[in-house]
């Protein structure tokens, strides 16, 4: 039998003139689809822990509030690192910009709806339920690959992970994780995609 060289193996900044936007569309449903596929293994085998409790609706309009407040938290610091901090630090190699540049609305939102499920159901449905908030959220920044070689932005993703997770515990719903990531995602993607539209009108 022959082996895998796994040194073969390279870690790289994407090239994004070898990418399409069908290629890249297809790398993103094809991710998140393996990724709900592998939470959802991961909630089978887990002793005492459910799927369908995880998504109980107790509390009214707590746990959209609690979604909502935390997303308008999240995109207020991001403003603010984006006006203080040099564009170099926050660059992801244009990969959210060739994803979300020149979408339309709709698909805006069905991709932030899709990654904030698929996401949440893996990371704290079923990761947090073993590893707690904090080693999910080292988990979950070290795949964001693309941020890895700047601290602030691995940082940042760590901090809103883990408050993803602590809004998780606080409701007992993964609803609010799920609203607060689709919020951040979608507004983001809005700020990508018409922001671009100012800055050519003026």
């Amino acid at each position: 039998m022959k082996k895998f060289d796994f040194k073969k193996i390279r870690f790289g900044k994407v090239d994004l003139t070898e990418l399409n936007d069908q290629s890249l569309l297809l790398n993103l449903y094809i991710t998140q689809l393996l990724t709900v596929i592998i939470g959802l293994i991961i909630v089978f085998f887990q002793s005492n822990h459910q799927f369908f409790p995880m998504f109980r609706w107790q509390g009214g309009f707590s746990i959209p509030l609690w979604g909502v407040l935390f997303a308008a938290a999240v995109l207020v610091g991001d403003l603010i690192i984006s006006r203080w901090v040099p564009k170099e630090v926050t660059d992801d190699g244009g990969i959210n910009q060739m994803l979300f540049g020149s979408r339309p609305l709709w698909h805006i939102a069905l991709i932030s709806l899709i990654v904030a499920i698929c996401e949440e159901i893996l990371f704290r449905g079923a990761i947090q339920y073993s590893w707690g908030a904090y080693w999910t959220s080292i988990l979950f920044a070290a795949i964001h690959i693309r941020y890895l070689q700047h601290w602030l932005m691995t940082g940042m993703v760590f901090s809103i992970s883990y408050g993803l997770g602590w809004i998780y515990m606080q409701t007992g719903s993964l609803w609010t994780p799920i609203i607060a990531h689709f919020v951040i995602d979608f507004v983001m993607g809005c700020v990508l995609r018409y922001g671009k539209e100012e800055d050519e009108g003026s």
